[in-house]
């Protein structure tokens, strides 16, 4: 495979696709503001949200997530205002805690019940739920245990299936599972043991291409065994020699990212041909959301990535 520097593919390698490669898939792109380096509700190293409204517009998405609950208005008004002056139309949104800790239970209701209501609003139609990492995402230090016992996957399971009745009973939102580096749910085996355990008619998954490498996983396989559980898409790569790197200093994930492990999907270790091709085989149908984890970046870096990405899937047929 050929590419241009900064990752863009060549003009001598796009003049090897055939007009059927070239089809678009009835994928639906959209950015996030994990692109733009946002993490937090607040944090002076993020930019302002209408910049990133701007930004993610320009460079071409119509589609976005909402990012940290608080990060944009929670004012419906506002923040429709925002995203119609912008063509931006919302897909999805987030809420992470410790799933399997009964103490997080406050904090995991205010960012459903807060997401729920805009989305629900916003006419989205989803909601990711995400466990949260047991290293601190400032520090990286470490904050809860590594592994969990089977009272607490019990507890995990029974909590995804509370949010999921939860979000579809009042909000009319689909619950798709988002596994996630550092969580509990982060290997092949464990996703798998996750989805074998839940209501398929109640749960969903979202496939994380980049989350999914980070430890080893080949998320083209895993896409072709278990599609029918995954309407929603994380497209990033993964950077072989930071991975490396981040192995061998046994980093957590916050160090990780500040590294740049995540990369964009025309480079890195995923076959992104590859995988468009399994989207193709399975008629797949959903959406993919660009998600590269950059925190923290200079506020002038994400839009000229995000440009090429959305250029690069368009090329070769994602969208």
């Amino acid at each position: 495979m050929v590419f241009l520097e900064g990752g863009a593919p060549s003009k001598l390698y796009l003049d090897q696709f055939t007009e059927d490669t070239c089809k678009y898939m009835n994928v639906t792109i959209g950015g996030a503001a994990d692109s733009w380096g946002i993490w937090f509700p607040s944090d002076p190293k993020q930019m302002p949200w209408q910049r990133f409204l701007d930004e993610v517009a320009e460079a071409g998405y119509q589609w976005i997530e909402l990012g940290p609950y608080g990060y944009l208005p929670d004012n419906i008004g506002v923040l429709r205002s925002a995203l119609d002056s912008r063509g931006l139309k919302v897909s999805a949104n987030w809420a992470m805690a410790h799933l399997e800790d009964p103490g997080s239970k406050r904090e995991l209701d205010r960012q459903v019940l807060g997401a729920g209501e805009l989305l629900a609003a916003l006419d989205a139609e989803y909601l990711l739920l995400i466990d949260a990492t047991y290293t601190d995402e400032h520090t990286g230090s470490l904050i809860a245990p590594t592994t969990i016992n089977d009272d607490s996957w019990k507890r995990m399971i029974e909590t995804t299936h509370t949010v999921a009745d939860l979000v579809h009973e009042r909000f009319n939102l689909k619950l798709v599972f988002h596994p996630h580096v550092d969580t509990h749910v982060q290997y092949e085996h464990e996703i798998e043991y996750l989805l074998e355990n839940t209501d398929p008619d109640r749960v969903a998954l979202c496939l994380d291409t980049g989350h999914h490498a980070y430890l080893g996983g080949d998320p083209v396989s895993f896409m072709r065994r278990h599609h029918a559980r995954i309407p929603y898409l994380h497209l990033k790569n993964i950077d072989a020699d930071i991975q490396g790197q981040v192995q061998a200093g046994n980093d957590p994930f916050s160090t990780a990212v500040s590294m740049g492990i995540f990369c964009e999907p025309s480079r890195g270790l995923v076959d992104f041909l590859e995988f468009r091709d399994v989207l193709r085989d399975v008629d797949y149908v959903g959406h993919a959301t660009v998600e590269q984890d950059m925190y923290p970046v200079e506020f002038d870096t994400p839009l000229p990535i995000a440009k090429r990405t959305r250029e690069y899937l368009r090329d070769i047929g994602i969208g």
